[in-house]
């Protein structure tokens, strides 16, 4: 029994909900979102949307509290929008945009130059005795992320001195340095 996939999700002010044949469709002052969900069935009533089980296979046990949260992420992006913050930790580390294009210095020969998708926002903010941040807002979570992930992925935190790319408030494991 799924506990997460028992809950409800609560539909707010302002979004629309549309189910058919499994294809759920959220549309939102922030955007519009479409996500097919088979093994479970999908009702929408008093406000709320319900994801049942037509069975109970060890596929869609799995796949319940999933569904369910997904929806339930589809409606926060619509409504609200989600954000992701990385942090440029490192001397001379640099981040500039203009348009969609991201100009990351990270200490390589080459600046690198990351074109952006058109549904995430994109700001960098640098203040003097600060590290640079990479600022990513959108309606689509799993875009966030995944862009996300793909920007950190040039420079990965290293545990010695933390020079890296850092989601801001992440907590690194360091680790101790040579003891002379």
């Amino acid at each position: 029994m799924s506990r997460i996939g028992n809950n409800p999700v609560a539909i707010p002010e302002g979004v629309t909900v549309d189910v058919k044949d499994n294809t759920v469709t959220v549309k939102g002052k922030l955007g519009e979102l479409t996500q097919n969900f088979d093994t479970v069935k999908i009702k929408v009533e008093d406000g709320s949307i319900w994801v049942t089980r037509s069975a109970d296979t060890k596929e869609q046990k799995a796949k319940h509290g999933l569904y369910r949260s997904l929806m339930d992420n589809m409606i926060e992006g619509v409504s609200n929008g989600w954000t992701k913050k990385l942090e440029l930790v490192g001397v001379g580390y640099r981040a500039s945009n203009q348009g969609q294009k991201l100009d990351l210095a990270l200490g390589f020969s080459h600046n690198i130059v990351l074109d952006i998708a058109p549904e995430v926002n994109i700001e960098t903010i640098t203040e003097k005795g600060k590290n640079p941040i990479v600022k990513l807002t959108s309606h689509d979570k799993q875009l966030v992320g995944q862009v996300a992930a793909k920007i950190r992925g040039f420079r990965r935190p290293e545990p010695y001195k933390g020079k890296g790319i850092k989601f801001v408030g992440e907590i690194l494991r360091r680790k101790a340095g040579k003891s002379a």
